[in-house]
């Protein structure tokens, strides 16, 4: 099993005729991914062809839902047509929504998941790499070759650590790893995926990976103690951020105390959570875990 994404997932890609979206759907195929279609109003009835397979273009997520039973969308599209796209999903009542943009306004963000939301889209994103199930989809921009299948589960708000993660446990594997994006506004949290993964039968360790700025962690943390009986295994980026900084993501800003590396480390610790101080110290602290 795995969570949110499995080889039987039916992939649109909004965006797809796009450098970006090319690009990716390309390496999306190459994964295994079933991309069923693209999306651009423009070019309604082409079709693309990726090396030995022809992807066709639909004119809307309604269209390419009703000709293939998509369940799944990737969002390549520019900032300043993000909102209409993830809103045109969800008028499609596509189950779940992967948002790769970056730059989107927090204004647009918070309409569109709030309207995703009344209608029963999950999103995952924005800003953020997607999600893959190693040997099974991937839908997103993670590298499909660093890691294998396995037993552990990983979340993070960070796409680079995401990757740092899957490589230094590659010999362990992972049953699916979701990059949820580091905006201030977001769609599936830390505590959407810890759920998911105590839920699997196939995830025997949880990774979460996070950073300064906002209470997620901390919040995450509360969660693990109150409902999570696997083992959990963290990693928080951002101890030596000078306080008050933006530090790469839109999300990572400290005020005072709050938000700081040192009080996630606490709050998970105080739940019982593992904290790495680095990602290879964090990967050795897994490996300790699941040897014992």
């Amino acid at each position: 099993m795995a969570i949110y994404l499995t080889k039987e997932s039916k992939v649109l890609v909004q965006g797809m005729t796009g450098a970006e979206g090319m690009k990716h759907t390309r390496r999306m195929l190459a994964a295994g991914t079933n991309v069923v279609g693209g999306v651009n109003p423009r070019k309604a009835g082409r079709s693309v062809d990726f090396d030995d397979r022809a992807v066709p273009v639909f004119g809307s997520v309604a269209e390419g839902i009703a000709a293939t039973g998509a369940d799944v969308t990737v969002v390549f599209v520019p900032p300043v047509f993000a909102k209409a796209a993830v809103t045109e999903a969800a008028d499609a009542g596509i189950p779940l929504a992967v948002v790769i943009t970056e730059g989107i306004p927090v204004h647009d963000a918070v309409t569109f998941h709030a309207y995703a939301a009344a209608k029963g889209t999950r999103i995952i994103g924005p800003n953020c790499p997607g999600l893959i199930t190693p040997g099974q989809s991937n839908a997103g921009i993670i590298p499909a070759d660093i890691t294998k299948a396995g037993r552990i589960g990983l979340v993070s708000k960070s796409g680079t650590l995401t990757y740092q993660l899957m490589y230094e446990l590659r010999d362990i594997g992972f049953s699916t790893c979701v990059g949820i994006g580091g905006d201030p506004v977001i769609g599936t949290t830390h505590i959407d995926c810890l759920a998911a993964f105590q839920d699997d039968p196939d995830t025997d360790l949880i990774v979460l990976i996070g950073e300064i700025g906002g209470d997620a962690e901390e919040r995450a943390a509360a969660y693990v103690r109150d409902h999570v009986t696997k083992p959990v295994v963290a990693y928080i980026a951002g101890f030596t951020a000078p306080e008050g900084k933006t530090m790469g993501h839109a999300g990572a800003i400290v005020s005072g105390s709050s938000g700081t590396a040192q009080a996630k480390k606490e709050a998970l610790e105080a739940a019982g959570v593992r904290v790495g101080s680095t990602p290879t110290e964090t990967a050795r602290l897994v490996l300790d875990r699941l040897a014992q």
